[in-house]
């Protein structure tokens, strides 16, 4: 375990270790000399400039693409990879504590090593930005400029100096976390979902603050590696957009790994002592304390549009909901468009390439390619999982759409009860009177795999009940998605072909 003052050591030694990633700015990077007007110059290398930039030069497009830090954005750097591996780590740790679960003797011991478990993330996060190095994407035909770039004109960019022209352009930089606004927190020190990925030590102690996604998932895998985990949330719910049944099982999935949860609680105060940080804080009028070794705010993120002199292009914005865009993803400016984080309200990583693939069609190619016609599943990554695509029921019902459930418990099926992993539901909402799928949410260990066969449904337009003649390989848990399609056939059999049926068995 370690104390505070080698938290920041150790994150200290761990960003200098980040600097030789290969997606990382090279130190004797020199910008390439302006070639006259860019077909589409792109403002962020993140999932989703870089899908923009990508997408576009594979067209044939001439292709600028500016990076203020370091290329892979928050996903790569900050994200999706570097949590999902140390989820991954955790996971395996809770399994072998769990051994005389599956029939397998508990082993003596299971010690703990933080620092290898780290070591691990920064070798999957430096091999997979390998394919996004600068030096791939020159070879891509793609011009990376590093730099702050700020509009000077309504199709001019200009970049540590440099003026780039262009006749499209796309502003892809993402979001920022957000820092809470808690008397002591800074100068106590806190961890963001960028910093808590340079540790390299086990803090004994951690206050989450915030439920949502992030909040979740890292204050689960903390507690799975051995820190004491308080999560302290300020609504009366954590996962507030999902179905209150699927965060409820996340909510005693957390309290089974020893997650000390405090729901309608606020941080109000924190200070330093004895080397830890005594943390206040107030629920129902009540003032309460406790002790904690390091701090991890949870509580969102905000676009990134600081900066970029949006007012010098004629790009509507404002600071909490972002860039204002249409349907087809264009600004107030129409030369320009925005994707990902900073103009859209799901920010997920998948998103943000959806959306400048989208951008780059009707940008370049006079496409008319609508963002609400796309059909985004996302997933939050607790044990177990919580999945989802498309609408919710208590939306449906807010647009006067008759809904009709079906629901598959995991224990009802056969591959997850041989896992042990009965703990989740596949529950697939259709319009009453057909077998339109309109959404679904799945809780289980592979939610996030299994979310995928309803999103293909949806797109290609394929019903409920045409889902119940797939044959699926058994055992498997995405057979709870068949139980669920065989039990929409059922509800919509015709008593007309039933009573037939009958007569022709019995002539």
């Amino acid at each position: 375990m370690l104390p505070t003052s080698a938290v920041h050591r150790t994150r200290a030694s761990a960003a200098l270790q980040r600097e030789s990633l290969p997606n990382m700015r090279p130190a004797d990077w020199r910008n390439p000399p302006v070639r006259g007007r860019y077909d589409l110059l792109v403002i962020g290398a993140g999932p989703g400039g870089l899908a923009a930039a990508r997408t576009a030069a594979a067209a044939g497009a001439k292709v600028a693409l500016v990076e203020r830090q370091q290329i892979g954005g928050n996903c790569i750097n900050e994200g999706c990879i570097p949590s999902k591996t140390l989820l991954r780590s955790a996971q395996l740790y809770a399994e072998m504590r769990s051994a005389e679960r599956y029939g397998v003797a508990l082993p003596p011991a299971v010690p703990v090593d933080f620092a290898q478990a780290m070591a691990r993330m920064r070798r999957v996060r430096d091999r997979l930005g390998r394919t996004d190095a600068p030096a791939q994407l020159s070879e891509a035909g793609i011009e990376l400029y590093f730099g702050c770039a700020r509009f000077v004109a309504p199709d001019a960019v200009d970049v540590e100096g440099t003026r780039l022209p262009f006749k499209k352009a796309v502003i892809a930089t993402g979001s920022r976390a957000v820092l809470p606004q808690i008397e002591g927190l800074n100068e106590a020190g806190f961890l963001n979902n960028e910093s808590v990925f340079d540790l390299t030590a086990l803090p004994a102690s951690l206050l989450v603050i915030g439920g949502g996604p992030l909040g979740c998932e890292l204050a689960q895998a903390f507690a799975r590696f051995g820190t004491r985990t308080v999560m302290v949330h300020s609504e009366p719910l954590f996962l507030p957009k999902e179905e209150r049944d699927a965060a409820q099982m996340v909510s005693d999935a957390l309290a089974q790994d020893g997650v000390e949860t405090h729901l309608n609680c606020r941080v109000v105060s924190v200070r330093a002592e004895d080397g830890a940080k005594r943390v206040q804080m107030l629920s129902a009028g009540n003032l309460s304390s406790t002790v904690v070794h390091a701090i991890l705010t949870g509580i969102g993120r905000r676009p990134a549009v600081q900066a970029l002199d949006l007012e010098r292009a004629g790009v509507a914005y404002d600071a909490s909901a972002g860039i204002h865009v249409d349907d087809f993803l264009r600004t107030s400016n129409p030369r320009i468009y925005a994707v990902g984080d900073v103009c859209l309200e799901h920010r997920f990583t998948n998103t943000a390439e959806a959306s400048a693939q989208l951008v780059v069609r009707n940008a370049l190619f006079l496409g008319r390619r609508r963002m609400s016609a796309l059909t985004i599943p996302w997933c939050t990554y607790t044990d177990p999982q919580v999945a989802h695509v498309g609408l919710y029921v208590r939306h449906a019902r807010e647009r006067h759409i008759p809904v009709k459930t079906f629901t598959v418990p995991m224990h009802d099926v056969d591959r997850a009860v041989t896992d042990s992993e009965e703990d989740g539901f596949v529950k697939i909402h259709v319009r009453e009177g057909s077998d339109h799928i309109l959404g679904a949410t799945i809780v289980g260990r592979y939610a996030g795999e299994m979310i995928n066969t309803v999103s293909l449904a949806m797109v290609a337009g394929i019903g409920l009940r045409r889902l119940a003649e797939v044959v699926h390989a058994y055992p498997t848990q995405g057979d709870a998605i068949r139980q669920a399609a065989r039990a929409c056939a059922c509800a919509h059999a015709s008593p007309l072909l039933a009573w037939l049926q009958r007569k022709w068995l019995q002539r």
